[in-house]
Order: C-alpha cells, then structure tokens, then sequence
C-alpha cells in the first residue's frame, strides 16, 4: 500500500535522530514507499467544513546534520489528500494541544489520525493512569499545601512533578523532613494552573524505570532506563541511560488489563512506565518514545510493526 502520510510534530532541525522515535517512523514510512509531508499543529486551518494545512514534502535520510531534505510547501486537505496523519508533536498538553485534536477529529472517517486525536485528548498521561490505581503506588493530585504535608509525614520522601510535563522535566524529590516543600508548592501553584501529582519516593527507581511499548494493544519490547550519576529521574533526555530487559509478570498483568483498552481507543503506539517491576506511573500517548533502543537491544522492527498496524487500521476503514 502506498501512503500519504502527514507528519504533525516538531521542526524536523530540533531532533536528535539517533533516538527520535518519529524520525524512526518517517523513516520506516518512506522504506515502503509512502510519500511524507511534514507540517506543525499551528499550522492547521478549519473553513467551510474542510481542514487544511501547508504540508512540507519531505525525504529523509539516517545523516547527522543532513537528516532531510524538504521542498517547497503545499496545500492539503487532510481529509482528501493523505492518508495518515501522524500525530507525534510533544508536549506540553496545553490548549493549542487539546485544539489540535479537536480539528483532526474533523477529518475521523477520511483519513486515520494515529493515535486517535479524541482518545489522547481523553487520556492524558497523568490522569489516564488513574484508571488503573490498583497497579500504581499512592498518589495524590492537588494543589493544596496541607494535603501534601499530609501526604509527606504518612510516606516520607515524595516526588512532586507537573502534571502535563514531559521528558523528566521539573520532578522534584523532596525529603522527610520537607525542608523545602513549601517554596516547591507555592512555585508549582505559580508556574502552572493545574493541580500537581505527588507520589512516594521509589527506591526501586535507582534500579531502573522500565519503558514498556505496546502497538495496537499487544507488547512490542522493553527497555529499563537507569538514573545517570547524581540523578533519581531515569529519562533518557535527562541523562539516564537504557539497557535490555524482560518482563516481569506483574509487568505481564499490567499489559494485559491495559491492552484490550488501548487499542479500543485507537492509541496504536502507547509507552508506559513501571518502577521496581511493579509500579505503573505513566501510561505515554501523546509522543512516546523508546522504540530506537528497543529495537537496538532486540533487533526488532517496531517502526515496522506501528505501520502494520496502521495499514491493519486502514483496511478496516
């Protein structure tokens, strides 16, 4: 099948190829011949009940410092003329977020949006997770001084973090006497509107933090990201560093329970996050990454698996 694939994501000169999961699917996208355009998710326009944006066409190519080649912008209907769009922009999951899948939803039976706009609308990472708090450690969101106060002296050590960040970004350890724990929270209360998430202190973390990916619901391969030096976040954009790993079979269960949902949704390409084998924190649909080392340490094709997926999808359509 030769597709039309839209690409909605970041400027193609920011990206680290060597581990950019999108660049890895555009990548495989073109081996099968599919045709690319790359376009940003403020460049979408909604008028007379068609959506449109400027598309980019683009090749590209596994070379540092020369890892595309684009020509000269188009018009496109999304609806009409492709056949894919692929929604990988990260985040923050902020309202020009939440808009951007509004309008894709507009195009929902023309053309496949991956992973479905309305469902990663629905299901973002922080707050999807709650569905499934029997598999989590305890956890709080809030805003409120005195109920993490509260939550400190029951736990001891507690992670603070955003509740739309992304990439390890802002996740703040705080200790059991909470020396610090006020001026945290009032620059949480300051820096963003919604509550934050609060959660015990892992040990397990220094063990690792194990990305899991799934495509259409089933388990494509893992990783486990230990934290770098002098560090308790494991995220491979703050300094962590990946290795090979199995499942354990609390893991097993967790994929399981989370699968048949997934792909329900239409979230083809999910990453979640389990600590010390066992603690489900995140479950990743808006731009998950991992697939590049996974298929490193394996000698997988997940790319490859993503599209069978998505041309699965389109056949169905």
């Amino acid at each position: 099948m030769t597709l039309r694939v839209a690409v909605q994501m970041d400027p193609l000169e920011t990206i680290n190829i060597a581990g950019d999961s999108s660049f890895a699917l555009m990548m495989s996208a073109q081996a099968r011949g599919a045709t690319l355009f790359h376009y940003a998710a403020p460049d979408l326009t909604w008028e007379g009940g068609r959506l449109y944006t400027y598309g980019t066409p683009v090749t590209v190519q596994r070379e540092v410092g020369n890892h595309f080649t684009a020509g000269e912008p188009v018009l496109l209907d999304l609806g009409r003329d492709v056949d894919v769009v692929l929604m990988r922009q990260d985040p923050p999951f902020d309202l020009s977020y939440i808009t951007a899948t509004h309008l894709l939803e507009r195009i929902q039976g023309e053309t496949l949006v991956a992973n479905d706009p309305a469902s990663v609308r629905n299901a973002p990472e922080k707050l999807f997770v709650l569905d499934y708090a029997h598999f989590m450690p305890p956890t709080m969101i809030t805003r409120s001084l005195g109920a993490t106060r509260k939550f400190l002296a029951e736990h001891g050590d507690i992670v603070i973090k955003p509740l739309h960040g992304n990439g390890g970004k802002a996740v703040f350890r705080v200790p059991a006497d909470g020396s610090n724990l006020g001026a945290l929270v009032e620059m949480f209360q300051q820096a963003w509107i919604e509550p934050f998430m609060v959660q015990p202190f892992l040990p397990d973390v220094a063990l690792g933090d194990k990305r899991i990916v799934l495509v259409d619901g089933e388990v494509a391969g893992a990783i486990n990201r230990r934290p770098g030096e002098g560090e308790f976040r494991s995220n491979l954009a703050v300094g962590g560093s990946a290795e090979a790993s199995e499942l354990t079979e609390r893991e097993k269960e967790i994929c399981t329970v989370l699968g048949p949902e997934l792909k329900a949704r239409g979230l083809v390409f999910v990453g979640i996050d389990v600590i010390g084998g066992k603690w489900l924190t995140e479950i990743n649909v808006t731009s998950p990454t991992g697939i590049m080392a996974i298929d490193r340490f394996n000698g997988t094709d997940t790319p490859g698996r993503i599209w069978d997926a998505i041309e699965g999808r389109l056949g169905r359509m």
